[in-house]
């Protein structure tokens, strides 16, 4: 059986983006329902996403484990994963670890961008590695089933967590510095570690991390993949898309301010560039999963691996998770 999994997508969610969802044959998605909001504003982010699912019953449901992949894909459905890019939720309680799992939580970003309680994020220029208090939170997060995710830290912090993790960790949506030297993206010697550790990647289409941006074209990004391949196990490879439809430009504010600047303050890397990108022609929305099997047998993946890399994989690190 042949899965479709965007492990990460942040979107200003509509019944229309669930349809184009389903229309792209998505079984499961991953999606970012926090970046700074506390402990108490989780709660009303989960109450909207209720609602969300008694509204569109027939498109989405709640996802748990892999069984619930299982279950949406003979259902016709789309599996919502719900993960956290900051670490925000649990304070400074590592109680609280156990309580977002119960409210569905399945990943958590150890910090986003800036220095957290818990490790370093890529935007810091002191990368301390992976906090006290982090080594506690992983330690929890492999106990309750939280999966942890590095794509917005720091190389040792990443690697810390790599080595403190008894359960391989993810970077659910970043790309190689080999191709396009972004902040965000992630060295050869920290894909090679990763693949090594069992650990997933997930290739991102967000246009910030794209080489040449908005205007990236299908062949290069599939030859990028290719070149993955070969530091990284390829059944370690697929696809947190980073796609960001029909949001405002002011969440980006939101997204790299927080409450902690009142400056915009839009980190190294990303100065001058306020609102969202530009989606590359080829993949607008989901749909473009098509053009990216096309394109990534087209550079010589079976497909085998093509399945792998657009949801196979990713079921597969569910299933071990």
């Amino acid at each position: 059986m042949n899965y479709r999994i965007d492990n990460l997508q942040y979107c200003n969610w509509t019944r229309k983006i669930f349809e184009i969802n389903r229309e792209a044959g998505l079984d499961a998605v991953h999606v970012t329902i926090v970046y700074h909001e506390d402990f108490d504003e989780l709660l009303l982010e989960v109450k909207k996403w209720d609602k969300l699912f008694k509204q569109n019953s027939d498109l989405i449901f709640l996802g748990k484990s892999y069984e619930d992949i299982k279950k949406a894909h003979i259902e016709k459905k789309t599996a919502i994963f719900f993960g956290f890019q900051n670490c925000s939720p649990i304070e400074d309680d590592i109680n609280l670890v156990e309580k977002v799992h119960e409210l569905g939580c399945r990943f958590m970003q150890l910090t986003y961008n800036n220095q957290s309680l818990l490790a370093t994020g890529c935007y810091e220029k002191i990368d301390s590695g992976v906090t006290n208090f982090g080594k506690e939170a992983i330690k929890e997060m492999n106990r309750v089933g939280i999966v942890v995710d590095m794509s917005h830290s720091a190389e040792k912090s990443t690697l810390d967590a790599i080595e403190f993790s008894d359960k391989p960790i993810a970077i659910t949506h970043a790309n190689p510095t080999f191709w396009h030297p972004a902040k965000r993206n992630k060295s050869n010697d920290l894909l090679k570690t990763l693949g090594e550790s069992g650990g997933m990647l997930g290739l991102s289409l967000y246009p910030h991390h794209l080489k040449n941006n908005s205007n990236c074209n299908l062949e290069s990004f599939c030859e990028m993949t290719a070149k993955t391949a070969e530091i990284m196990n390829v059944k370690n490879i697929g696809i947190g898309s980073d796609l960001c439809l029909n949001q405002p430009d002011s969440i980006v504010d939101w997204m790299r301010n927080g409450t902690w600047s009142k400056s915009k303050n839009y980190g190294e890397g990303s100065k001058n560039k306020p609102g969202f990108p530009k989606q590359p022609d080829w993949f607008q929305d989901a749909r473009g999963f098509k053009n990216l099997e096309i394109g990534l047998k087209k550079v010589g993946f079976s497909e085998d691996e093509t399945n792998g890399i657009l949801g196979n994989n990713w079921f597969n690190f569910y299933k071990n998770i």
